[in-house]
């Protein structure tokens, strides 16, 4: 098994705190170990680049490399505020600027159970702040407020990079008979039984809030619950290239991803807020 490339960070012979802070290739990261898991944030983007709970293979898939400048690949990017391409500016950064800068960490708590984090980041007239419970499960909450004079659209993401054995020999139960949309065949699809993602992928399926990867190699059921988030997301490049990765690396995720308003947008009032939530927890 390949070795997970954050793995570098936690070391048996160096005993750390809970919440550490450290350098690793030009971002600050904090560096996570609680008996209960290990997981690594970074401060750009808020992004949890690695979760692995006590005794288990590593839950979330990251790049080996990561630019030297601009978004890192990998873990669960929080798209914001806006998802995609945005409507309007085609020369703004695809997913918003969320992922792009660094967020202020509220607060780290630990206790017997895990950790819970809060991470903000304040941009405008809009304030945004994930809630992050980390311990044997994985749980991240999104919540989005704007103190505009004038009704705003929003649209957002947390899209997550699962780490998987082969993306070939994984399944994704929990979508069957559910109209979708085929974003690379550009037409309405229904899926009949388990969805295969091998051959490349990039399905919205409206209205799923749960979704079970099934990885017989590694015998591991992961439920992923997307919560009330309007659509539920199914990316993987096929064989298509992906700058700065590799095939070999390419092979060992699939995206399963919560997301509202990529379609339409929301439209958020003056003080109104808006909510995203994924978790996820081992089936066996």
């Amino acid at each position: 098994m390949p070795e997970h490339p954050l793995h570098c960070l936690f070391t048996p012979q160096r005993p750390r705190p809970v919440f550490e802070w450290e350098r690793h290739q030009q971002r600050d990261v904090l560096i996570i170990d609680h008996p209960h898991c290990q997981a690594v944030f970074s401060r750009q983007g808020a992004q949890l680049l690695h979760f692995q709970p006590s005794g288990e293979r590593p839950w979330l898939w990251c790049a080996e490399q990561w630019p030297q400048v601009g978004a890192i690949r990998g873990g669960v990017p929080v798209c914001w505020p806006w998802y995609g391409r945005h409507p309007s500016e085609d020369l703004w950064p695809t997913h918003g600027w969320a992922r792009l800068l660094d967020w202020k960490l509220l607060s780290s708590i630990s206790d017997d159970d895990g950790v819970t984090l809060v991470w903000q980041l304040q941009l405008c007239e809009w304030q945004v702040d994930l809630h992050a419970r980390l311990g044997k499960n994985m749980e991240l909450k999104l919540s989005t407020v704007h103190q505009d004079s004038e009704t705003c659209q929003l649209s957002h993401a947390l899209l997550a990079y699962w780490r998987i054995s082969d993306v070939a020999k994984i399944a994704l139960s929990g979508l069957e008979n559910i109209e979708g949309y085929d974003q690379l065949s550009r037409q309405s699809c229904r899926q009949k039984g388990a969805l295969k993602v091998g051959g490349g992928c990039q399905r919205v399926y409206p209205g799923t809030s749960s979704v079970q990867l099934h990885d017989p190699t590694w015998d591991r059921e992961l439920c992923i619950d997307t919560g009330d988030s309007d659509d539920t997301v199914v990316w993987h490049p096929g064989s298509r290239p992906l700058m700065g990765v590799s095939g070999r690396e390419s092979q060992r995720f699939v995206c399963v991803e919560a997301a509202s308003g990529s379609t339409a947008g929301l439209s958020l009032a003056p003080g109104e807020q808006a909510h995203l939530s994924l978790q996820a927890h081992r089936l066996n």
